[in-house]
């Protein structure tokens, strides 16, 4: 049996998800080297856990744009020295671009081929986790009206083509997923043809909410999705619609990306980890006003209809991880009351 990783990279470190697993992996006594394109993010979080000063290293890292495309980079050499196990979770993730190839797809297959070729360079790496999304699972043809329902799984991809992702007519949230499909595609293709010294798994999560542990300014600085949850505490009207129904809890993710690190029969697998409960932002709205008091008379009481159509298997992973899923309310309540106090007295 391959003994479990003493010393973990995770790229994307001083983000939403990555600052999470960073913090799991501290939890049980791992050391971790944090990659970042700012070291002072790096900084902010050793000095938030002074009592891991010792089990806590940052290396910065420059953007995958930088990487010329088809070249063999050797953008992660240095950060890989030394580490036996690698969580990947940095990718772009922008809705304001001029040109979808070359802003969103090819910086995220060549950080992905970026980190798995320094890897591969590396004797003592044995296995590398990859943050991938269900923006490269799911497909919208299926969801149609009138389609028959139907359960997505974790062996589902995306029909998109990259023809279709990378046209200029194709909206940035199209070509983000078609970004997640193909770095995903390039991390397995990669173990298939050159077949290197270790083996990957890759996770799929959905909307991904919930409190926030790297360093963040204020509350206007709030990742994509947590901003979303505020702005609908802070009384937005019309409430935004859900691209999806499915949702999970940052924590949860946190413990299946590490879980599928060190766990041997987790190599070679495609996780989806996702809660069983759907979401609106409608339910949203209704926890925050049922939860605080000031939030009553704010929030909108805007009905909105949770899509039903079709399902999620996220409990095929949850037991193949070890995973209990948190609940939306619980999820929503600590998010809103951490960003309340960012905010102030004043909300």
């Amino acid at each position: 049996m391959v003994p479990s990783p003493q010393y973990v990279l995770v790229t994307g470190a001083t983000g939403f998800i990555g600052a999470h697993v960073v913090d799991q992996l501290l939890s049980r006594g791992i050391r971790v080297r944090g990659a970042t394109r700012s070291l002072a993010k790096g900084d902010a979080m050793l000095q938030a856990r002074p009592q891991h000063a010792d089990k806590l290293d940052f290396v910065q890292i420059n953007d995958f744009d930088e990487i010329n495309e088809g070249e063999e980079s050797s953008l992660f050499d240095e950060a890989v020295k030394g580490v036996d196990g690698i969580i990947h979770t940095a990718s772009p993730l922008t809705y304001n671009t001029t040109n979808n190839e070359k802003e969103l797809i090819i910086p995220a297959i060549a950080g992905v081929r970026a980190i798995l070729t320094a890897a591969s360079r590396s004797p003592t790496v044995r296995r590398v986790v990859l943050t991938s999304s269900f923006a490269s699972v799911m497909d919208v043809t299926r969801t149609a009206p009138g389609a028959p329902y139907f359960t997505y799984k974790a062996t589902d991809w995306n029909p998109l083509t990259y023809a279709e992702s990378a046209d200029p007519a194709t909206s940035a949230v199209i070509a983000y997923r078609g970004s997640k499909k193909f770095a995903e595609l390039a991390a397995w293709d990669f173990v298939r043809d050159r077949a290197p010294g270790f083996d990957i798994a890759t996770l799929c999560p959905p909307m991904t909410f919930g409190p926030v542990v790297h360093p963040v300014a204020s509350v206007d600085k709030l990742n994509e999705s947590n901003a979303m949850l505020w702005k609908v505490a802070s009384g937005a009207t019309p409430l935004p619609v859900a691209r999806v129904p499915f949702w999970v809890d940052v924590r949860d993710v946190a413990q299946a990306h590490v879980e599928a690190l060190l766990r041997p029969e987790a190599g070679g697998k495609r996780f989806l980890p996702a809660a069983p409960e759907r979401f609106s932002y409608g339910l949203a709205a209704k926890i925050v006003e049922d939860e605080f008091a000031w939030a009553k008379g704010r929030v909108s009481v805007e009905e909105q209809v949770i899509d039903e159509s079709h399902g999620v298997d996220g409990e095929t992973t949850a037991r193949e991880l070890g995973l209990k899923y948190r609940s939306f309310k619980q999820t929503v309540t600590e998010l809103v009351a951490q960003a309340a106090q960012m905010k102030g007295a004043g909300l």
